[in-house]
């Protein structure tokens, strides 16, 4: 199985220039003659999906958001491109291969849904790309393929949830990374309504962000938040159409998808294949496979979908075929753990990474995904019990009650899935009968975090995080509250 480069060209494009030779801007000036109406019913005929994890598809998110325009302002496209899924870094590759087709992308659905500005949400950790995007942003303009539409380069936080839609919204309108109620198609990134606070919680959390009205003129201007990969996409589409979309892929997942590899393989890397390929191709093409003389045990597919098991390797990566077996595509990352190592070591690290980033607005998440994480701990220094590994059972029953986002929900799959699928490494930590010694030795959580980079065909994990703490400083005790509780509107993001 070969590689495809329909979003991840052989070699970079560096130019706008270059990007125009290579049949680049055919798709802008094809949305030139097409009207909005036209331009979403293309898109939706294409059968494009959302790239960023849920797998929404793309031209009913536009239509929605250009039947919510409001009266009074215009709309906005938010391309998100704040990547902190554990094990992926394909956003962040395809902005370094060719940051042109994202933007051409993007100002195509600022033409279908009416918006005058392009918000391009990245961390401002990722300097590389930055500097790549706003360089090809500079040379579009002076091309005056934007004329009319604002083009902004957003630099945030580094917390993981500011890659959620309505917290990467909260955190373009100057408030801090956390999921709102309001979805993006009812309350964009312009304010035109006061936010209500709360006495109790502390003024403009994004927890009372209040919904925009039901009238036919709405009052709050909506926007389109799209993955960076999906708008990529976009742009291909109009300049070949949608039946050249469908030509690679499945009837229901068409097209492509950009894949990390990272783990138990000989080699780290960043592809892209054709829907339907199965996940062993996948891990073999951009991977080299496990490493010789090894067999994969198990593939996390960030923290986001439940574990999978050996057995499942010869899925196809398609939305319908992960979903059969219970787990997901997610952001196409794929952690791959070798056949020697403890799955029990996987969950705690799972679990610290979510029960940390929460966000806390939802005491059942931060307050069950701590216990949760620190009884995994506790396990894996074998010194847990039966009792303990019941209250970890409990305690993801509840972990998601009443949560406003899906980190709640992937704390409870991904973990849960370990628990039922390796329950044998679960319970080698446990005390054996009648009280005697557990048959495994202690071991550390595996780090799980944010990819910095990728280079030589190594995965560089964020070691950082070890120290960050549930408060989201990296302090050396943790102040005990929540960030909800100790952040407000008056600190700067991601302090």
């Amino acid at each position: 199985m070969t590689l495809v480069h329909r979003v991840l060209h052989p070699k970079p494009i560096t130019s706008l220039d270059d990007y125009v030779v290579r049949r680049g801007g055919r798709g802008w000036e094809a949305a030139q003659t097409m009207t909005p109406d036209a331009i979403i019913a293309e898109v939706s005929a294409s059968g494009l999906r959302g790239r960023g994890g849920a797998g929404f598809p793309t031209g009913v998110k536009w239509r929605t958001v250009a039947d919510n325009h409001s009266a009074y302002e215009a709309s906005s496209v938010v391309v998100n491109g704040a990547e902190g899924e554990p094990g992926t870094f394909k956003d962040r590759t395809i902005v370094r291969n060719n940051p042109y087709q994202v933007i051409e992308g993007a100002l195509i659905a600022a033409r279908a849904v009416g918006a005058d500005q392009v918000i391009f949400g990245m961390k401002a950790s990722f300097a590389t790309e930055v500097t790549h995007l706003r360089a090809a942003i500079a040379e579009v303009e002076a091309a005056g393929w934007s004329d009319g539409v604002e083009l902004v380069v957003f630099e945030g936080p580094d917390e993981y949830l500011y890659g959620e839609e309505t917290a990467l919204l909260e955190t373009i309108a100057g408030r801090h990374p956390f999921p709102r109620i309001a979805p993006p198609f009812r309350r964009g990134v312009r304010e035109v309504v006061e936010t209500q606070g709360d006495a109790n919680t502390g003024s403009g959390l994004s927890a009372h962000v209040e919904m925009a009205g039901d009238s036919e003129e709405n009052d709050a201007p909506p926007a389109l938040v799209d993955n960076l990969e999906t708008m990529a996409n976009v742009a291909h589409i109009l300049a070949r159409g949608a039946t050249w979309f469908r030509s690679e892929g499945t009837r229901d997942s068409p097209g492509t998808i950009v894949c990390t590899v990272s783990g138990a393989v000989e080699h780290a890397g960043v592809g892209e294949v054709m829907m339907g390929t199965t996940l062993r191709e996948a891990i073999q093409a951009i991977g080299g496979g496990p490493r010789p003389g090894e067999q994969i045990k198990a593939v996390l597919s960030g923290t986001s979908n439940a574990v999978l098991t050996a057995d499942l390797l010869d899925t196809p990566l398609t939305y319908e075929d992960m979903a059969a077996i219970g787990a997901g595509l997610g952001s196409g990352g794929f952690i791959v753990f070798g056949e020697d190592e403890d799955l029990a070591a996987v969950a705690a690290g799972v679990s610290r990474f979510l029960a940390v980033e929460s966000c806390g607005q939802c005491s059942p998440c931060k307050q069950d995904g701590l216990m949760i994480s620190d009884l995994l701990e506790k396990v894996c220094a074998s010194e847990a019990t039966e009792r303990d590994l019941d209250t970890v059972r409990r305690r993801l029953g509840t972990v998601a009650d009443g949560a406003r986002c899906y980190l709640a929900t992937q704390q409870q799959v991904v973990v849960t899935s370990i628990l039922d699928r390796f329950a044998d490494d679960v319970t080698a930590h446990l005390p054996g009968p009648g009280g005697t010694p557990p048959a495994a030795d202690a071991v550390e959580p595996v780090l799980i975090a944010e990819l910095l980079d990728i280079t030589d065909g190594v995965a560089h994990v964020d070691e950082h995080h070890r120290s960050k703490q549930p408060d989201w400083t990296y302090d050396a005790t943790s102040s005990g509250q929540a960030p909800a509780e100790r952040l407000d509107d008056h600190r700067t993001p991601g302090s």
